[in-house]
């Protein structure tokens, strides 16, 4: 990585990559037949952990075996805080953590750059939500419903917010490779817990990280948009960056795309915090969709002490 001053400088020992237990795979028992399938789960990590001032953060990428990729920030460290007068409250933006020492709320913003090929470079996004079919012949008992796609053509339409009341994600998808159903084969990105930028829109903050003011972002790939802050974050008076990028509307369809997801932590301090903050999370998931034929997991071997006995018993039960 540079230092202050540009200078090249090599960190050693600071990558950890492991495999880990990670529970279930999947599982069935089968009551008519007593007889009781189950796999293990194993991921493989590949992590770093960032100090920046007061605060940890740590990137711990997370590969799975059905095929989902997953990106998992925790927020450690040591909280930003401030004295008050004995027997003082805290200011209205924090809250005490201890006797005379208060800690503001704030938020974590992150932005993650996806330079996607799924199956090939030429890619086009849709976005899915849930729908609840109207009353009626169609739907007597008023149960039914359905997903909702729509594809975004242009960059300007490509600036989304998350919607986990509509079960709202984003799929990109290959139009030209079926998959064996037919359909083109996708990935989803599954949003995580994220959080809206409370600064006012006309902060400097909003107008200096205009990345966090939306959630999801498309664009067409180009070499040199590679940073969501644009590339002097600390120092242009703000419009640069990903909002800078999308005036140009480019066309997204079918063609070589590049999908930013920006994800919050947000941060009312409690006295847990204090002196040292217990690990927060946050993140996202990308998810096959059609992108294999059929669980990608069938192959994994039984557990060393799997049992199938008569009795429908094994190492991890029946029911």
């Amino acid at each position: 990585m540079t230092d202050s001053r540009g200078n090249v400088t090599t960190l050693a020992n600071v990558v950890c990559m492991h495999e880990e237990d990670y529970g279930i795979l999947w599982k069935h028992f089968d009551w008519r037949t007593n007889y009781t399938e189950v796999r293990r789960s194993r991921r493989l990590v590949v992590s770093f952990i960032a100090t920046v001032g007061n605060y940890e953060y740590g990137f711990f990428w997370y590969f799975y075996q059905d095929g989902t990729i997953q990106l998992e920030v925790k927020l450690t460290g040591i909280i930003s805080n401030g004295a008050t007068m004995p027997g003082e409250p805290a200011a209205r933006w924090g809250e005490l953590v201890a006797p005379q020492v208060y800690g503001p709320i704030h938020q974590h913003f992150f932005n993650v750059r996806l330079d996607m090929m799924v199956d090939g470079p030429h890619n086009s996004v849709y976005e899915v939500e849930t729908v609840t079919d109207p009353s009626g012949p169609a739907n007597p008992l008023g149960n039914a419903f359905h997903l909702e796609q729509r594809l975004l053509s242009q960059e300007s339409e490509a600036t989304r917010l998350v919607n986990p009341l509509a079960a709202r994600y984003w799929k990109i998808t290959n139009p030209a490779v079926l998959n064996g159903v037919g359909n083109p084969v996708a990935y989803k990105l599954m949003p995580g817990d994220n959080v809206m930028f409370f600064p006012h829109p006309e902060s400097p903050a909003a107008q200096r990280a205009g990345f966090a003011t939306r959630h999801f972002w498309v664009t067409r790939y180009h070499p040199r948009e590679r940073y969501a802050g644009g590339d002097y974050p600390n120092q242009h008076p703000g419009g640069a960056g990903l909002p800078a990028f999308q005036q140009a509307n480019r066309e997204l369809v079918n063609t070589d795309i590049v999908v930013w997801y920006t994800f919050g932590a947000h941060h009312p301090v409690r006295p847990e915090d204090w002196p040292v903050m217990p690990v927060n999370y946050c993140g996202f998931k990308l998810m096959p969709h059609g992108f294999f034929d059929r669980n990608p997991g069938l192959d994994v071997p039984r557990p060393a002490m799997h049992s199938n006995g008569t009795d429908g018993t094994s190492c991890h039960g029946a029911g």
